[in-house]
């Protein structure tokens, strides 16, 4: 007999702003816990565009948003300390995550660094009531891990992730197909996922504002004004309805990438190879995280017309060395750019390939391997005390145009895009 799904949706509250408090009291016993003030996860105030990439409960009672700019959120709460994000930090803080949740169930998909689902329909026999077992899991992370989460419950994803929504921190919730016109029905049509400022207008023009009215609306009426794949999706999900499975576990990343908007236009060549460095380091650093190599360098330009341009080539051999993938970018970047004044420099890598998986290479020098058992040192270090505990001399200088580890922003977009490939505004 077909067992009913059991599905949970285990989303972490405040994700980098927890990350970054359990850290400095992991350091530091005494410091000051960032969950308990008006706090923020950002970039430099004083840069352009820096955004508020994850915020306090007491920030939010001010009005402070996840996304919006850090002097918006500054004159909403001018005593909001911000500090910067440190990618390494929650990408590590994730997989103990998800190396704890492996406890539970194998089926399990990593819908994005602070959130996953987990099909348990399966195991949840081995563990005793769902409530009781969800309740187990934010016990757990609470006192294992240090940070806490919300934990929906029902039986598809849309329900599961809907319920994980409902009242923060560290809850759990069910949101069952009948449990929907009491818990969901009532609810701002805004707060439907995949629901966002666009459609919430054309829907309000509609005189659709909560979720029930729109479940209770005419499919055709919807495919007039949104179109018909879009609005049978939505349509659907006011319903409840939802069979998309619990994929496997995301597959290796196609690339790995970072860019950066820069204060001023850059247009002399050793500057740029200076940012060229910074954006080396950082993914570098994710590509020997993650026990991957790549065999393609890829340089991004945008000048100050916002004119995109790129030139790509193939290493000789398959590598997750910062410095070789920094070399290739310089040997790219003399290769292509004419000079115009550029706004935004990326760095993006291709063709990964798993470690167990590689040929060894004729053209990898002894002193290749020399750096690179330097750089998995220095990732140690980083890890251990910090990304600012080690620093190439070349960052040192108080003019320098970037960090010597460019900032790692969460991906603020589809949820479902490439993990691996930031932004950041400087």
């Amino acid at each position: 007999m077909e067992r009913e799904r059991l599905i949970f949706h285990i989303d972490v509250n405040s994700a980098f702003l927890s990350w970054e408090s359990v850290d400095r009291l992991k350091k530091d016993p005494t410091a000051l816990d960032l969950r308990t003030i008006p706090s923020a996860v950002g970039g430099d105030a004083s840069k352009r565009h820096g955004i508020v990439l994850a915020k306090s409960t007491p920030a939010k009672r001010y009005g402070v948003t996840t996304g919006e700019p850090l002097a918006q959120a500054l004159k909403k709460c001018p005593h909001l300390m911000v500090v910067p994000s440190h990618f390494e930090i929650y990408v590590a803080s994730s997989r103990r995550l998800l190396k704890l949740l492996e406890e539970y169930t194998p089926d399990i998909e990593k819908f994005s660094i602070d959130e996953a689902f987990l099909d348990m329909t399966e195991t949840i026999h081995l563990f005793g009531e769902p409530l009781a077992v969800a309740d187990g899991i934010r016990r757990r992370v609470r006192e294992e891990l240090g940070f806490t989460v919300n934990v929906g419950i029902s039986s598809n994803k849309l329900l599961a992730k809907m319920a994980s929504d409902f009242e923060k921190p560290d809850r759990t919730h069910t949101l069952f197909p009948a449990e929907v016109p009491e818990k969901m029905w009532p609810l701002p049509i805004r707060e439907l996922f995949l629901v966002g400022g666009a459609a919430q207008k054309k829907l309000e023009s509609l005189g659709l504002h909560t979720i029930g009215e729109l479940a209770h609306s005419d499919p055709e009426l919807l495919a007039l004004h949104l179109g018909g794949k879009y609005a049978r999706l939505i349509h659907d999900y006011a319903n409840g309805l939802d069979s998309e499975p619990v994929a496997e576990r995301t597959a290796m990343n196609k690339g790995y990438g970072n860019r950066i908007t820069l204060s001023r236009d850059v247009s002399d060549m050793e500057e740029a190879r200076h940012v060229l460095l910074s954006l080396a380091e950082t993914v570098g650093a994710r590509l020997r995280a993650d026990h991957v190599l790549c065999n393609q360098v890829c340089v991004e330009l945008r000048d100050w017309r916002f004119h995109s341009s790129s030139h790509q080539g193939a290493l000789h051999f398959a590598t997750d060395s910062t410095s070789v993938i920094y070399e290739e970018a310089c040997r790219l970047l003399e290769e292509f750019w004419d000079r115009t004044p550029v706004r935004l420099i990326g760095i993006r890598t291709g063709k990964i390939s798993d470690h167990g998986f590689v040929q060894m290479s004729l053209f990898e020098t002894e002193q290749d391997r020399k750096r690179l058992e330097m750089e998995k040192a220095v990732d140690a270090i980083r890890s251990r005390f910090g990304t600012d505990s080690v620093k190439r001399a070349s960052f040192l200088a108080k003019d320098s145009l970037v960090d010597h580890a460019a900032s790692k922003h969460k991906h603020l977009g589809n949820q479902k895009g490439d993990p691996h490939e930031t932004d950041t505004d400087l």
